[in-house]
């Protein structure tokens, strides 16, 4: 019990110390003006209160990620919950904060045309493409998830379900952002943050034994190594390149520089403290990771969502508990097709006030995402947990180079990415998906890389004397 408060205090404290110190190396200044003021078309640019943004960017950075990726790596044990807590505060919420801030101070440019910006045009246009494919499988995916979730909850036609989920993506996408996303999204956020912080409490006070074997060895039963899986497993809560991908939503109805903190540090903070509790109910909720993982085999990790929130809450509180996990896909899936035309418009230099040139991109992503989804393409996701996290890889080093180039303390984005760099390499170099080739060959090769690529961003960005002038970034 200690041991989980600590890992929640720890974030907390990291929010306050750590997130003021990156903000303060960052600069955010809040005499400038931001796009949100200086570019309003009420549509995607718009101010909207800090507290709406901080909901609204939780919901959109979250997906399934912070419930099933804990619940996955709660079968390596209470471990887990130290990548939670250490990725979170020096990766992820600084990741998210970067991907957000630099989008404010770039007109509110979307990730592939930031990333594009301090490393290169053959950067943004692999991004550009890489973001668009992405974005897709993760929108298309979080129909299919939350469809069927629901119709285990309501018994109404899966079909049905997908229909309207679809619908209900596409309003998103083409209204504007306050319409729907700004209204109900804090209701919805509400929901999730009351009924995770219900099922903690619950379990306190239930039969089972908060985290009952502390120790920190690799409990997986599969024999799965620590490294690189734990990493690719665990990514919204810890760190997850997705996010990215999403910041720069937020990033056009930002009022001032000094909000920043709050909505893109902060919101990766709650999102680490929604993680740490769905992992803990994992480590706690069964007696051990074998009896964990015979549910997930058997059902996947929504098996274990429903038996939890069932068994600590009741029927009614467990419905209520499931309805705010499946809340998650779907508050990700309408902001990923969003991302979307705001990318192929940025791509294409289309102005997007009005609705027709938002319906003639609309239109066509819709028609492909329902393609996607009547396909099988359970393969290529396979290669998301790797993709997203070369991903989150591409923007710290995209951050790193920001801060180079104006002779700022870039080891805040550096050493991070240079850990996500070896985890990726060394991970598709083991992986069946990737080269197949033997552990310890696979480990050495994952330092390599990672030594090799900050040797490159050393020499490019450091050693080259070369400072970019503050201007418009």
């Amino acid at each position: 019990m200690l041991f989980f408060f600590g890992c929640i205090a720890l974030l907390i404290a990291g929010y306050f110390i750590y997130g003021t110190f990156v903000d303060r190396i960052f600069g955010s200044d809040e005499n400038r003006v931001t796009p949100a003021v200086a570019m309003a078309d009420g549509i995607d640019y718009m101010v909207m209160p800090k507290w709406k943004l901080i909901f609204i960017q939780v919901l959109d950075i979250a997906g399934i990620g912070p419930i099933f990726g804990p619940i996955l790596g709660a079968l390596y044990g209470p471990v887990a919950m130290i990548w939670i807590v250490i990725g979170c505060i020096f990766g992820g919420a600084v990741h998210d904060y970067f991907s957000g801030m630099l989008s404010v101070r770039n007109n509110g440019a979307s990730i592939p045309e930031v990333v594009g910006e301090y490393l290169g045009m053959p950067a943004r246009q692999v991004m550009r493409l890489f973001s668009f494919v992405l974005l897709m499988l993760v929108g298309v995916v979080f129909v299919l998830s939350p469809a069927k979730l629901l119709n285990g909850l309501t018994g109404i036609n899966t079909g049905l379900l997908v229909a309207c989920i679809f619908g209900y993506y596409f309003l998103a996408t083409i209204l504007p952002i306050d319409k729907i996303i700004g209204r109900i999204y804090p209701l919805l956020g509400f929901l999730l943050l009351a009924m995770t912080t219900a099922l903690f409490i619950a379990l306190m006070f239930s039969s089972h034994q908060v985290l009952p074997d502390l120790s920190f060895s690799n409990m997986h039963p599969g024999e799965k190594p620590i490294w690189p899986l734990l990493f690719i497993t665990i990514s919204c809560s810890a760190i997850s390149g997705f996010h990215s991908t999403q910041s720069p939503l937020m990033a056009r109805c930002v009022e001032n520089e000094r909000q920043g903190r709050a909505v893109f540090y902060g919101s990766m903070i709650i999102e680490g403290i929604i993680g740490l509790i769905w992992c803990a109910l994992g480590v706690s909720f069964y007696d051990n990771p074998q009896a964990l993982s015979a549910v997930i085999a058997a059902g996947s990790p929504s098996a274990v969502v429903a038996e939890v929130s069932n068994s600590l809450l009741g029927s009614i509180g467990g419905g209520l508990a499931i309805l705010a996990v499946i809340v998650l896909p779907i508050t990700s899936g309408d902001t990923a097709f969003r991302s979307t035309r705001l990318i192929v418009a940025e791509t294409f230099k289309m102005k997007q006030e009005a609705v027709s040139k938002r319906l003639i991109i609309s239109v066509p992503l819709f028609v492909i995402g329902f393609i996607i989804s009547t396909q099988n393409f359970s393969t290529i996701w396979r290669y998301f947990g790797f993709s997203n996290q070369c991903l989150s890889a591409l923007v710290l080093w995209a951050s790193a180079a920001y801060l180079a180039q104006r002779g700022k303390l870039h080891w805040i984005a550096t050493l991070p990415a240079v850990f996500m760099t070896a985890v990726c390499v060394t991970f598709i170099a083991n992986a069946k998906i990737g080269f197949g080739l033997g552990y310890d060959t696979s480990v050495i090769i994952g330092l390599i890389g990672a030594a090799v690529v900050f040797a490159i961003f050393l020499f490019k960005y450091v050693f080259s004397g070369k400072t970019a002038v503050e201007t418009s970034a």
